[in-house]
């Protein structure tokens, strides 16, 4: 039997701490130790309501229910747990000063551009974390794409002032917390302690230093969350606290092989699905490594929006954006939603929904007439559709079924979402070839999706690298090169993007650009807020405009090879005739007169705003 010393030693209590005066005025703790299921709690803390206790199937775990009262003030509860024939033992419980209101948490819009990195290419600030002892997989090998590199928070940290500089708004860094496998653990998404971040990353010290770092530059953070499955390697696996605490739990503990999700998603829409397509969509592990948690539980449904929140509130997010949305139940991430919007309530929540079909998208959106009456509480899901619109754009002739003609109808699709403006829109991502990759390593049509992907009634992401045309053509599809170094990121690197030194002359041109572009669009409300009118494609060019009172900004298309003329009659109702205006990219002067030359194939970003 273990003595109180022992399981002081050994006793896990998540979350860690709490805040008085959140919104919510309830809270379950998860305790864990040797035999925690025998013990009975109770507090006397002022404001603080203990109205039951759960044991878990396990012996080992014992549930909280808290009830905050209004009068709960900053300082340290304690919990006291008994049991027949033991004295009792006092766990101290944090309950901390909120540092600001839940309504100043500002989420990320149309206003922000995203930088989307993966932490360990990007930069390795701390070598000395590099290998951590004890850890399923250690050291680094930066040959292999699939092998840790060594980037760490550190590096992001210390390279914030290009990534401002540059014009971004937002960090989206894929997940940062410990990934305790066996192999590719570099990418993130395997987590094994929810509240843990890796060591091979770096601290939670480190982590909030990035936080609050990046607030002084006015840069938001975005958190990568997974609440659909975690790693093998999670320390419930070796305990776990009820007997459905995840999917398929009796045939893993047998050492079978549990099923695998079919990756029917649209199980969630279609009035015609079969239940066992349903079933095992919802239920089926991501990959053999990753087990689908049951948020049916009702414990684990709380642990996750509460950790969740806890990072919120730890770190002064500006952002989710929650992974594998449509994989667990529907009714689950519903609630998981409403309870951080009711936190938080002008947060944003962007939700990864891997489909090309703007109904799917758009039924995940808050705000959407779904017929079957769901509503998500999602302010934003990802706009995969028109991703691979843009591209097949670009990549196709010129006809009145393809070309430039898809994307005018793919914009066109916009009157089905609720409110397309704060769709995520890329052209490229970590799970996806590099867009230089996916528009054969052209360079004019690289500008024009990335010109487009900022213009757009959007809230835009760039994948990191994509500014100096990083590629992974070498091995289309592969993860690991699609997640290639930062050049510059490591100490000997021979090219250093965050100088300049040694990118080729196509490389400098595409960063400087869209350098210009970032800046110009942070201070633009047209871009941000404005309307949008489009002219359908003609003789391989289209034009988009963005307008709001006196500004208007531009987008020409140019998919020509040779220098054209555009006769700007047809576009008159633009109120332009006559108009000096200033070309972004390049800083060069325009002059909108009844004809106008486009010398080069490309993007041209136009405005008034001299």
């Amino acid at each position: 039997m273990a003595s109180h010393r022992d399981l002081q030693a050994q006793l896990r209590v998540e979350p860690p701490n709490w805040w008085a005066g959140m919104q919510a005025d309830t809270l379950q703790l998860m305790l864990y130790g040797p035999g925690l299921s025998a013990y009975t709690a109770d507090t006397d803390y002022p404001g603080l309501q203990l109205v039951a206790s759960h044991p878990g199937d396990s012996p080992n775990y014992l549930f909280l229910d808290l009830v905050l009262g209004p009068e709960l003030r900053p300082g340290t509860a304690t919990l006291r747990l008994s049991k027949s024939g033991s004295q009792p033992m006092g766990i101290e419980f944090p309950f901390l000063q909120r540092v600001r209101p839940g309504e100043a948490y500002q989420g990320f819009g149309p206003g922000d551009v995203l930088y989307l990195i993966t932490p360990d290419r990007f930069a390795n600030g701390d070598p000395a974390n590099d290998s951590v002892p004890g850890m399923r997989e250690t050291g680094v090998d930066r040959g292999h794409d699939y092998a840790r590199h060594g980037g760490d928070i550190r590096g992001i940290t210390e390279h914030l002032d290009y990534i401002a500089d540059m014009g971004f708004t937002a960090i989206w860094p894929s997940p940062l917390l410990t990934n305790d496998m066996a192999s590719s653990s570099y990418h993130g998404y395997a987590i094994t302690d929810f509240y843990g971040v890796d060591p091979r990353f770096g601290s939670l010290a480190e982590y909030l230093e990035l936080a609050e770092e990046a607030r002084k530059r006015g840069v938001k953070i975005i958190m990568d969350q997974v609440v659909n499955h975690i790693g093998v390697s999670h320390w419930w696996m070796e305990d776990l606290p009820f007997a459905d605490w995840v999917h398929f739990q009796d045939s893993w503990k047998e050492g079978e092989r549990p099923e695998v999700t079919n990756h029917r998603r649209t199980v969630n829409q279609d009035r015609y699905a079969s239940v066992a397509d349903r079933e095992l969509m919802d239920r089926g592990w991501f990959v053999p490594t990753m087990p689908d948690l049951n948020q049916d539980n009702p414990f684990l449904a709380n642990y996750l929006i509460q950790n969740s929140i806890w990072w919120v509130e730890t770190l002064g997010l500006g952002g989710i954006r929650q992974d594998t949305y449509p994989y667990p139940s529907k009714e689950f991430m519903a609630r998981w939603a409403r309870s951080v919007m009711a936190e938080y309530p002008n947060f944003n929540i962007v939700g990864e929904e891997w489909s090309y079909n703007p109904l799917l998208v758009g039924y995940w959106q808050d705000g959407a007439r779904n017929r079957d009456g769901y509503r998500s509480y999602l302010r934003s899901t990802m706009d995969f559709p028109l991703q691979r619109t843009l591209v097949e754009a670009l990549t196709t002739d010129e006809n009145w079924d393809s070309g430039l003609n898809l994307l005018y109808e793919g914009l066109a699709n916009d009157f089905h979402y609720a409110r397309p403006e704060d769709l995520l829109f890329f052209g490229d991502n970590h799970d996806m070839d590099r867009i230089h990759t996916q528009l054969g390593e052209s360079v004019p049509l690289t500008e024009m999706a990335l010109a487009f992907v900022l213009t757009a009634p959007r809230t835009p992401q760039v994948y990191y690298g994509t500014e100096i045309l990083m590629s992974n053509s070498d091995k289309p599809g592969d993860h690991g090169r699609i997640r290639t170094d930062f050049p510059g990121g490591w100490e000997g690197d021979r090219v250093d993007a965050f100088t300049g030194k040694g990118l080729k002359p196509s490389q400098k041109g595409m960063q400087s650009k869209l350098r210009n572009l970032l800046r110009y669009r942070r201070e633009s409300p047209a871009i941000h807020s404005g309307a949008t009118l489009h002219f359908a494609p003609e003789d391989g060019i289209y034009v988009l405009a963005r307008r709001l009172e006196s500004e208007t900004v531009l987008l020409l298309l140019n998919k020509n090879d040779t220098p054209v003329t555009l006769d700007t009659r047809r576009f008159a109702e633009l109120g332009l005739a006559g108009a000096k205006l200033r070309e972004v990219l390049t800083g060069t002067e325009f002059l909108w007169d009844e004809s106008v030359n486009l010398p080069y194939k490309g993007a041209y970003v136009l405005t008034t705003a001299l």
